[in-house]
């Protein structure tokens, strides 16, 4: 149980780590991380149980239809809807790169919790493969969407910040949906997830360098 445990937590706290000590200029208060972590993984039983109908019930026949709305849709605007509701209007939210240690923190909270879940469920054997595609797939969405809420943070054109807070939740939608559909709609899935894998670390990553260089000038 132990090293279940230690192995579905880790890669989430490496990954949370990381972007926290990216803030260089004025890192969040740590129980204001970690409180959205654990809203992140109060997420996990609701959304499960809406899957575990919404599956049994034969919703959805299409695979499409099942990763776009069963997973990406739900999965990332319940991430949203606590990030815009309990984050967004916080006097702690105060810089652009905020958003990104908060979308990380709410998306790490969901996937270690669904880490833990799932290994112990099918053995802590799957803790590699789980650490290199879910859990660092929904840390880098938490990124890209924590971005685009620091950008319609700080817009000072009430149309500029509604388009920015659209992106916010259409671009982890979309991206999360075809990395399901990617998943359930291809046998030789591995080869396609690779580049996509490669595609999405680099978006983040570069969504992260300009956030830290828009704190940088401010």
């Amino acid at each position: 149980m132990v090293a279940i445990i230690s192995a579905g937590i880790a890669p989430g706290l490496a990954l949370l780590s990381y972007f926290y000590l990216r803030d260089q200029y004025d890192s969040e208060p740590i129980y204001m991380v970690f409180r959205s972590f654990a809203f992140g993984a109060l997420l996990v039983f609701p959304i499960m149980f809406i899957q575990y109908v919404l599956e049994i019930e034969f919703v959805f026949s299409s695979s499409l239809l099942h990763a776009f709305f069963a997973y990406g849709f739900l999965e990332e605007f319940f991430k949203w809807f606590i990030l815009f509701f309990t984050i967004y209007q916080h006097t702690h939210f105060d810089e652009h790169y905020d958003g990104i240690v908060y979308g990380v923190s709410v998306s790490l909270g969901f996937a270690t919790l669904e880490n833990i879940l799932y290994l112990f469920a099918n053995g802590v054997e799957f803790a590699i493969g789980r650490a290199i595609l879910p859990v660092s797939s929904h840390a880098l969405l938490g990124v890209i969407m924590g971005y685009y809420l620091g950008k319609g943070k700080f817009s000072s054109s009430p149309s500029k910040k509604r388009n920015w807070l659209i992106l916010s939740l259409f671009f982890p939608i979309f991206l999360h949906g075809l990395y399901d559909y990617i998943l359930i709609s291809y046998h030789h899935w591995r080869f396609i997830m690779l580049p996509f894998m490669i595609f999405l670390w680099w978006f983040a990553l570069h969504k992260a360098k300009r956030a830290r260089l828009i704190n940088q000038y401010l």
